[in-house]
């Protein structure tokens, strides 16, 4: 799972320790991700966290495969020279694209995200499930392995949703406005009208996008994310290796964007309440 290879040698010396108590890194190109934050605090009130928002390049689901990868292994590098004992990849478009060429580049271990079609599947009543994401992810072979293994042999139909306008409104701290209550009725109404009953939000932006949904649609859909998969599955991954954090005290935070601080800070605050001072980071391409 994890790469053995090396980065350049620019990147390869003096690199901090990392052991136990060293910090988890999140990378995501926004600050969507912070549900992703949320869920690993939940589940790992002890670790500290850096937590890493491309935002001078958001959204990726625009770019080509190439841009996305130098920027995913960019950003998780960076995490890597911070000392960071493992990174979690909170971005499912950066996942589609670049989670095994990241692993193959960088030693340490990376956990990335899959769209919750999984649980999905088993949960529907309907037989149809419909996934919220940006075109890359739908049209990236970690969704179709999904699809491929678990939808089309228990007979289920999965329909594929996507309104790049979303993203940026979320970046925005628009989750709840009516613009995007319009937005949302504008995609999801197909899916309501072809019998979706399971709805996954395929984007780590989407689950702040959760109440307006349930706003507009009610009941009709049973929501699904990655965030508390991807959490249990980090706390696996260092029970493992014996690298959980001893401390007893609760975690602390910091959070990073490649962007500007000032433009980033209210959006990050409306999503964490409790989020400290935003960060500039210099990342270099590696």
């Amino acid at each position: 799972m994890t790469g053995q290879g090396s980065t350049s040698g620019t990147n390869a010396h003096a690199l901090p320790a990392r052991g136990p108590a060293q910090p988890i890194g999140i990378f995501d190109s926004g600050v969507g991700g912070l549900s992703v934050l949320a869920d690993l605090r939940r589940v790992l009130p002890h670790e500290d966290v850096l937590y890493l928002a491309d935002s001078a390049h958001v959204p990726y689901g625009d770019r080509d495969r190439q841009d996305v990868q130098a920027l995913t292994l960019a950003g998780v590098n960076w995490l890597r020279e911070q000392g960071c004992k493992l990174v979690v990849i909170a971005c499912n478009t950066a996942c589609a694209f670049s989670l095994n060429p990241v692993r193959e580049a960088l030693d340490l271990p990376v956990v990335g995200l899959v769209p919750a079609l999984k649980p999905a599947v088993h949960a529907t009543r309907s037989g149809r499930v419909a996934v919220l994401a940006t075109r890359i992810t739908l049209d990236g072979d970690l969704l179709e392995g999904v699809v491929t293994e678990h939808a089309r042999p228990n007979g289920v139909q999965v329909m594929k949703l996507w309104e790049r306008r979303l993203v940026p409104l979320v970046e925005a701290g628009g989750a709840q406005s009516d613009e995007a209550r319009a937005l949302l009725h504008e995609v999801l109404t197909p899916a309501l009208q072809a019998g979706v009953d399971a709805l996954v939000l395929g984007c780590t932006h989407y689950p702040y996008l959760a109440p307006a949904i349930r706003a507009e649609f009610g009941d009709a859909f049973t929501l699904f994310d990655s965030g508390d998969g991807v959490a249990r599955q980090t706390r696996r991954r260092l029970e493992a290796v014996n690298a959980l954090n001893p401390a007893g005290t609760p975690g602390r935070v910091s959070v990073f964007t490649t962007g500007d601080p000032a433009r980033v800070t209210p959006g990050v605050r409306q999503l964490l309440p409790d989020a400290p001072t935003v960060q500039h980071a210099t990342v270099l391409p590696v």
